[in-house]
């Protein structure tokens, strides 16, 4: 879409929802949120003014809507979760500045074999392993510029390739499913924790998350490679020699002292946030911030500020901060509960179990309408702590369920992960609209069974 169609539609989008009447139930500040919401959201999407810069814009029009005041508004942006988002980008850099991402690619590559369906499996499990503890975005990027450098030795046409099809659109969909691992697996999990902590007045220790997210990376990430390689088989039942990916191991020798250091500061960061769920002083985001300041320290000196700078998704950062500002201004004004309302009416009444089926249900679907992960927990997580509250439940039954799915962004190519590799034109749009579905049916049933049976255990 042309820039200034685009700016022009997000101001129509705006204008058109502030004049019409306002729903039954929706105060005026509401209504003015849900049209600078919407207004934004085709800012984001259509990029028609960077990233970065409509995620201050964001911040700047709250007061100007008479949403909320300044001040407030810049508090929230600036939350724990943005000084966690910038602290893993420095560690995600150490990984690959020190060449473990790729030994760690090469070795899974070395045991897949030749066979076509393995590779597959072996990229995607790398993928999702990795991502549990480092970001799904640099994560997604590692694994993308190893793919490509497979399909371009087979010499693979974009658009043409069912191999490279599945690889690139199973690499995006392995690092969303490897993020809900653990809390530091993404900031989409730091921020439905925060809006958890924040509205439902309770914290979700990092191993109670753990014990649901792992289990949902250990079954989902085969469920997800089979279904890839059902829907979109590899023409090639081979990718040939491993010649050229055993020279590659072979020079990079044994471990390199760079590497034991990067290794040995996240074992450590790892073993801390598990601590922390008995130790409430070990901060998620503390131990985080530590572990990658110590990276620059001499002797240690894994880490210069200058390479970090270039490799931190700025506007992703400034995003996060702009989204955590919305979902306060969504919650004060009234916008979320009446969206939660209408959509979710009459489920304090129902069954546990299916109101956490439901609750899934209405995240995965509700990508299309917001397609970017961390505004979905920004909106929905403050008025559904509320609801479990009102319904006599824990409040994070009802927000996990948010947290987690808000991770599953496969229906189709918009979220900020899988637009990593759709850039390079091996699938199309509607191409993920089929394998996403049927990963999501999965994804969703499995949330639904793991809350089910750890609800007695984690919060009796």
């Amino acid at each position: 879409m042309n820039r200034k169609a685009g700016l022009l539609a997000a101001a129509l989008v705006a204008a058109a929802v502030m004049v019409l009447p306002a729903p039954t139930g929706l105060p005026p500040e509401g209504q003015r949120m849900g049209a600078l919401l919407l207004g934004l959201l085709v800012l984001w999407v259509t990029e028609a003014i960077p990233v970065a810069v409509t995620a201050l814009l964001a911040v700047a029009l709250l007061p100007i809507f008479r949403i909320m005041e300044l001040q407030p508004s810049l508090t929230a942006f600036m939350s724990p979760v943005f000084f966690f988002v910038l602290a893993m980008y420095s560690i995600a850099h150490s990984f690959a500045a020190t060449g473990l991402d790729r030994r760690f690619a090469l070795w899974l590559l070395h045991k897949a074999g030749t066979d076509s369906r393995r590779v597959v499996f072996a990229l995607m499990t790398g993928a999702g392993l990795l991502s549990t503890i480092i970001s799904d975005v640099p994560c997604c990027a590692m694994f993308m510029g190893i793919s490509i450098g497979i399909i371009d030795r087979l010499k693979l046409t974009p658009g043409k390739s069912s191999f490279a099809k599945t690889v690139m659109m199973g690499i995006p969909i392995a690092a969303l499913i490897g993020g809900v691992g653990t809390p530091a697996g993404s900031s989409i999990n730091l921020i439905g924790l925060y809006f958890i902590e924040q509205h439902g007045k309770v914290s979700v220790p990092f191993l109670h998350w753990m014990a649901i997210g792992m289990p949902m990376v250990i079954v989902l990430l085969p469920c997800a490679a089979w279904i890839l390689i059902r829907c979109y088989p590899p023409e090639m039942a081979t990718i040939g020699s491993l010649d050229e990916i055993e020279r590659e191991r072979a020079g990079l020798g044994p471990l390199s002292w760079g590497e034991w250091k990067a290794l040995s500061i996240m074992s450590v960061m790892v073993a801390l946030w598990i601590a922390s769920t008995w130790v409430k002083q070990l901060d998620i985001v503390l131990v985080a911030m530590v572990g990658a300041c110590l990276m620059f320290l001499p002797g240690i000196d894994l880490l210069r500020w200058p390479d970090v700078q270039r490799a931190t998704g700025w506007d992703g950062l400034l995003l996060i901060g702009s989204v955590t500002a919305l979902g306060a201004a969504s919650a004060k004004s009234g916008f979320a509960k009446w969206l939660v309302d209408g959509a979710l009416a009459g489920v304090g009444d129902w069954n546990v179990t299916w109101t956490i089926l439901l609750i899934s249900a209405f995240t995965v679907v509700i990508h299309l309408l917001l397609p970017i992960a961390p505004v979905i927990n920004a909106v929905l997580i403050p008025p559904i702590a509320m609801l479990a509250a009102d319904a006599g439940q824990h409040p994070a039954l009802y927000g996990l369920p948010v947290a987690f799915t808000a991770s599953c962004a496969f229906l189709l190519p918009l979220d900020a992960v899988p637009l990593i590799t759709y850039g390079k034109g091996y699938y199309r749009m509607l191409d993920m609209l089929l394998p996403g579905v049927l990963i999501s049916i999965c994804w969703v049933l499995l949330i639904t069974l793991l809350l089910s049976i750890a609800r007695p255990l984690l919060w009796a």
